[in-house]
């Protein structure tokens, strides 16, 4: 999935391209006088942009198990989501190509193509498309950071792209992502909404 179509649009695959960031397994928030939830926030060093959006998706992970267990599938999923992050990196698939049919994306915020998508397909046509076709060239993405935990894996990530009439596009990416089977099954997506809404006017 690389490439342009018939029309000239830049398929989803080739959208993004990007290096390995950095991956932890979040621990629990410490309690009382072990320590704050701040601390381990000023570790991440999210960009300004979304830092609030990646807290959130941070936070909705949830405590650790009990004595610092992880869920077996962790590994699975660290290296599912790596993979499809490289694949868009060399042009040879997409993070889109993990997503079930029936998934669940919410793009968060206020923008053009904010709002719930409730199938893959929706998301592609809705939301992946409009986005494409006002883009030269593909999005290229470096990977931040990847935190982990049970099901969920949320990557930190920044784009740029040249934009049909010249211009440049960059924007910082939270994405909350839960798998099953191997398949993205939820996502709740936080972007600089106000970036995204330029390229859309």
């Amino acid at each position: 999935m690389s490439g342009r179509d018939g029309d000239g649009a830049w398929h989803a695959g080739a959208l993004w391209a990007g290096r390995a960031g950095k991956t932890s397994r979040l621990p629990a928030l410490p309690q009382g006088r072990g320590g704050s939830p701040g601390a381990r926030r000023k570790r991440l060093r999210v960009p300004p942009g979304v830092a609030g959006a990646a807290l959130l998706c941070l936070a909705s992970l949830g405590p650790a198990h009990a004595g610092g267990a992880t869920a077996p599938s962790l590994p699975d999923n660290v290296a599912l989501v790596r993979t499809a992050f490289d694949d868009w990196r060399a042009g040879t698939g997409s993070v889109f190509d993990l997503l079930a049919d029936d998934v669940v994306w919410t793009v968060a915020g206020n923008s053009p193509v904010s709002g719930v998508y409730r199938s893959k397909r929706d998301f592609m046509e809705r939301a992946v498309a409009p986005i494409t076709a006002r883009l030269a060239t593909p999005i290229a993405p470096e990977v931040e950071h990847v935190v982990a935990q049970g099901d969920a894996v949320v990557v930190l990530w920044r784009g740029t792209a040249r934009t049909r009439d010249g211009g440049s596009y960059r924007n910082h990416y939270a994405w909350h992502m839960e798998l099953e089977g191997g398949r993205i099954v939820r996502v709740v997506a936080f972007l600089d909404t106000w970036a995204l809404d330029a390229l859309m006017q």
